[in-house]
């Protein structure tokens, strides 16, 4: 009954959105700790396999390490016991530093920011491109290329299908959306021939007053 019930909190505490504030701050600072290293993004990706390897693998592990019957102590000692000489001394010491704070629940939302943010301040973007059909790799390099272009960014390109479409694509750079299917064109002549026509309504109620008052 304990463990089921510990497992539930863990849970709601790892997808509890207010906990992703508190999770930037150390994923910025995990980041900002790796600026001198000579390949920083080995630590983003040694954080990123910590977490699927000993954490999302080995849930019995992670919940020994989130546990509160388990004192700040005995889970910094934990920490330096079994992944020292496993794990770099960048990653230790901030595993410590969670530990000491409580805060390695939070492990998996810190990973995913950290990730996010190292891909920002290298200048990549994740876009989003919709198509009714699979595009082909020359199709996406296309795109890749014409979004470098015009936009001056560093895409990444995540295709994603929807029949739905009918045709054309649909690319979403952060909160902008560039349209071109033809279910989109569609609605929108649909909303142009709606708008003519309650145009030429109006003007024919109008002219129909116009001669009733002569």
């Amino acid at each position: 009954m304990t463990a089921t019930k510990s497992s539930t909190e863990k849970h709601v505490i790892f997808d509890d959105p207010r906990s992703k504030g508190v999770a930037q701050v150390y994923a910025t600072a995990y980041l900002d700790s790796t600026a001198k290293l000579p390949n920083p993004v080995d630590a983003v990706e040694e954080l990123r396999s910590f977490v699927d390897e000993a954490v999302n693998k080995n849930p019995l592990f992670a919940e020994i390490l989130c546990s509160a019957m388990i004192g700040r102590e005995d889970k910094i000692a934990l920490v330096k016991r079994v992944f020292s000489g496993h794990c770099t001394d960048t990653l230790v010491d901030f595993l410590m530093v969670l530990a000491e704070h409580e805060r390695l629940e939070l492990l998996p939302q810190i990973a995913g920011l950290a990730e996010a943010l190292w891909e920002t301040r290298q200048g990549r973007v994740h876009v989003e491109v919709r198509s009714a059909h699979p595009l082909t790799e020359d199709a996406l390099e296309k795109i890749r290329a014409g979004l470098v272009e015009s936009l001056k960014i560093n895409p990444i390109l995540v295709p994603r299908v929807e029949p739905d479409l009918i045709g054309g694509l649909v690319i979403r750079v952060g909160d902008t959306v560039y349209d071109s299917s033809l279910r989109t064109q569609l609605k929108a002549l649909e909303t142009r021939l709606r708008e003519r026509s309650l145009n030429e309504i109006q003007s024919g109620r109008d002219r129909f007053s116009h001669s009733a008052g002569n």
